[in-house]
């Protein structure tokens, strides 16, 4: 069982102080065992995207990628779809259904939570990438513009994915967020990709598309 306490902090936390902490951190516990018994992959994040708990199926689906010093996807996943380079590898269509909408929820965070240093770590690591930054300041508008506000939102979004698993391969999975009050009020968020069977006809095209050397969504001349 995945139990982080979010980046390169030790897992699982220290024991609390006070009441209050230490009955959320039983909840946690509790909720750890919930969250092994489901068959999809699932996953609990804090605002900085920062893995809280996550079950075996999560971390299975990620299993292939390699090693990264700051974005493995049961660290930090905001980290892993935007900088690890095996990302576009899991997350088909890399660009359009998962980098972009999670940028969007990133500016939303940081236009929320401006003075979090964890945001604000993120934010420096984008500025540095080009790609990134590109995307961020100029396609990232334009994609919202064009595919609308609901393109953004990650509960219901279907989305493409490649299993290592050839049980499952190149298929889709349905996000679906699952967060109950007591997380919501911690502060944590849990998603859930049901994953479906595999169909045996999808072009081979749609298995892996990985980001180029530029954003499709940015227009070269401004990357």
């Amino acid at each position: 069982m995945a139990y982080q306490a979010g980046g390169q902090r030790p897992a699982p936390r220290p024991v609390p102080a006070s009441p209050e902490d230490q009955a959320n951190l039983a909840y946690l516990r509790d909720y750890a065992t919930l969250l092994e018994a489901v068959p999809f992959p699932s996953v609990v994040l804090d605002r900085r995207w920062d893995v809280v708990l996550s079950n075996n199926a999560f971390a299975s689906l990620f299993g292939a990628v390699g090693p990264h010093p700051t974005a493995m996807p049961g660290q930090n996943f905001l980290r892993f779809v935007l900088f690890h380079p095996d990302a576009g590898s899991v997350l088909g269509e890399h660009e359009s259904s998962w980098c972009l909408p999670m940028l969007a929820h990133f500016a939303a965070a940081v236009e929320r939570y401006g003075h979090d240093h964890g945001l604000q770590a993120i934010r420096r690591d984008i500025a540095q990438d080009p790609i990134m930054e590109a995307a961020y300041r100029q396609g990232l508008p334009h994609w919202i513009r064009a595919m609308g506000e609901r393109a953004v939102v990650h509960d219901g979004a279907v989305r493409s994915v490649v299993h290592p698993d050839p049980r499952w391969g190149a298929t889709e999975c349905r996000i679906v967020d699952e967060t109950p009050r007591t997380l919501q009020e911690m502060g944590y968020t849990r998603l859930t990709l049901v994953l479906r069977e595999a169909r045996r006809d999808r072009s081979r095209a749609r298995r892996t598309r990985l980001a180029g050397a530029h954003l499709r969504v940015v227009p070269a001349g401004e990357a």
